[in-house]
């Protein structure tokens, strides 16, 4: 009788944890606070680390989601550097440069820059945001919200590949969030003015229309979450759209939205188990950006994920 009373107790403990809140462990705060006036984009998540750039300067942050506790790894530059899309990859940052025209590649150690690739020399404003980057078979893939390009950087060469097929570029933001198929063999992007998708093939650029239910305007930062799912984040709408995707990616269907208190324009997302933490921009949101506060924000995968 007392090994049936002892097994019952600790079902009824085990019931009691699973049934727990993501949230309940003081452990893996719900809002990780970045220092003031960060103004961050991208985020990259590798085990319990995570990093974070900055918009104007290119400053690297990495903190702990355990703790929420962190510090500046790179200070970044008052000219000729920004930081958009993060990619973590092998001890390396992957770094969209937005207006600069460039991609840049920092030691996810020590946060020491070692390399610089120039896609697009601008000479004025407005010609060129290189937004995302993804590593994918051997390159890195960096995304121009200005340009019909895709840029893969491949043992230190730059090609520039011309966007074709069914992508048409126009006003504002085109290309921006990009990942891959999780067999690293195509790429997808999200075209954030009309809210499309679409499937790049790596080697040609030439472009799918994935066929969805509804746009997903506003499409920012992508997350593929195994072979069926990805979340779009449509960072003015304060919403990440969960697509359930076709088997041969020519359709997909918006099933849900999330949303969470701490949204404030989130612009990408990166994953922790069935964690998902958003980084805010908060565009517009703020009358000063250089001194307002900016965080992450927790919140749980869709249903079944």
């Amino acid at each position: 009788m007392r090994r049936i009373t002892l097994l019952a107790a600790w079902i009824a403990v085990a019931a009691a944890i699973l049934a727990a809140p993501l949230g309940a462990s003081s452990s893996f705060p719900e809002k990780i606070a970045l220092p003031d006036g960060f103004r961050p984009e991208g985020v990259a998540i590798k085990g319990h680390t995570f990093y974070v750039g900055s918009i104007p300067t290119g400053a690297i942050y990495r903190g702990d989601l355990r703790t929420g506790e962190g510090s500046i790894i790179n200070p970044g530059a008052t000219t000729g550097r920004a930081s958009i899309g993060v990619e973590y990859h092998r001890g390396l940052l992957f770094v969209a440069g937005g207006p600069t025209g460039k991609g840049f590649v920092y030691s996810a150690r020590t946060g020491d820059l070692l390399a610089t690739y120039t896609f697009f020399t601008p000479t004025g404003p407005g010609q060129t945001f290189v937004n995302d980057v993804v590593v994918a078979r051997g390159g890195a893939y960096f995304t121009d919200s200005v340009r019909p390009f895709l840029y893969r950087v491949s043992r230190g060469q730059v090609t520039a590949i011309p966007l074709t097929g069914a992508i048409m570029y126009g006003p504002g933001n085109n290309a921006n969030g990009i990942d891959k198929t999780a067999n690293g063999k195509t790429l997808i992007i999200v075209q954030s003015n009309v809210g499309k998708l679409f499937t790049v093939n790596r080697r040609t650029g030439v472009t799918r229309e994935i066929v969805l239910n509804e746009p997903v305007v506003n499409g920012d930062g992508i997350l593929p979450d195994g072979h069926r799912t990805l979340y779009v984040v449509q960072n003015r709408d304060n919403k990440v759209a969960v697509v359930r995707l076709g088997k041969r990616l020519t359709s997909g269907t918006v099933v849900a939205h999330l949303t969470d208190p701490d949204f404030d324009v989130p612009t990408t997302i990166d994953e922790f188990g069935k964690r998902l933490y958003a980084v805010n921009a908060r565009f517009g949101t703020v009358p000063n950006p250089d001194t307002a506060e900016y965080w992450l924000a927790q919140f749980r995968k869709a249903s079944g994920r």
